[in-house]
């Protein structure tokens, strides 16, 4: 595996993909710079995307829009699953439902 670092800013990564548009191969790139290849070419994909060069993959937008509503959404089962178990103590405690009344 690779070296894991802090991830790098974004004008850095856009000044990386600046060079690679100009046609600066990624290994020089890399020798010189110190982010992998590989890395690079997701960069340049990527902005790609979000400038609409290619639609093969989700804009930073959209990739952004996908985990806001994963955590919303695994907060809303987390509550669901609360309110369930609250209810069946609610059920416990009262001794269930109250009968109807026979008048109506």
């Amino acid at each position: 595996m690779g070296k894991k670092h802090a991830p790098y800013p974004p004008e850095y990564r856009r000044q990386m993909v600046e060079l690679v548009r100009a046609g600066r191969p990624l290994e020089e790139l890399s020798r010189e710079f110190g982010p992998s290849p590989n890395s690079m070419r997701n960069w340049v994909k990527q902005a790609d995307l979000d400038e609409g060069r290619r639609d093969d993959g989700f804009t930073t937008a959209e990739r952004e829009e996908i985990r806001r509503l994963k955590r919303e959404n695994r907060q809303l089962r987390e509550e669901r699953e609360i309110l369930k178990k609250a209810a069946a103590w609610f059920a416990r405690e009262t001794d269930s439902i109250p009968p109807k009344s026979s008048n109506s």
